[in-house]
């Protein structure tokens, strides 16, 4: 059931990604379960990231972020303290335990490190499908919007053992934090 749950928020931040409006809900949840699957299958040889901690992210809207020059994955420490505090007060502790959400964020990171190498991209694009042009048998596969960071979360998901998807924690933590900024 959690899976069905999952799918449908990988849906849902398709659906809100601007490039996708008017998409057919069906090629949107056929991408989320591909996306899903192909995190959840990733196996990530990426050589060891320095990781930096910082604040800010809060404002920012960030829980980490993977930069590619130079490699460096930064955690932000205020927005995972929040999102700890998060799990605690909806009861979600069996599904992330004490520590999962800096373990989670760093793996999603490392997700997409491992997505930034180019033949790996080349075969996330195949498995999602979206031809962008096609020239005889040929078929140059297009980018699609959102698709990383289900792949990321699922990847994180599957390599932290978790309950529910980082999507369910990330998209609550938005929620409760864009509330706390109206009060």
């Amino acid at each position: 059931m959690s899976d069905d749950h999952d799918v449908d928020l990988a849906v849902r931040l398709l659906g809100g990604t601007p490039t996708h409006e008017g998409r057919d809900p069906a090629l949107l949840r056929h991408w989320a379960v591909t996306a899903t699957e192909f995190g959840r299958r990733m196996t990530p040889r990426t050589p060891a990231v320095r990781v930096v901690e910082r604040g800010g992210g809060l404002e920012a809207g960030l829980l980490a972020r993977y930069r590619s020059r130079p490699p460096v994955v930064e955690v932000y420490v205020d927005t995972v303290e929040r999102a700890e505090r998060l799990v605690a007060e909806r009861g979600w502790r069996d599904w992330y335990p004490a520590g999962s959400v800096r373990a989670a964020a760093l793996a999603h990171e490392r997700a997409h490190a491992w997505l930034h190498h180019a033949a790996v991209r080349a075969e996330f694009k195949r498995a999602l499908g979206h031809t962008a042009l096609r020239l005889g048998r040929r078929r140059l596969y297009a980018y699609v919007a959102g698709a990383d960071e289900i792949a990321a979360h699922a990847y994180a998901h599957a390599a932290c053992g978790l309950g529910r998807s980082p999507l369910l924690l990330t998209e609550a933590l938005a929620a409760a934090v864009s509330c706390e900024s109206e009060n």
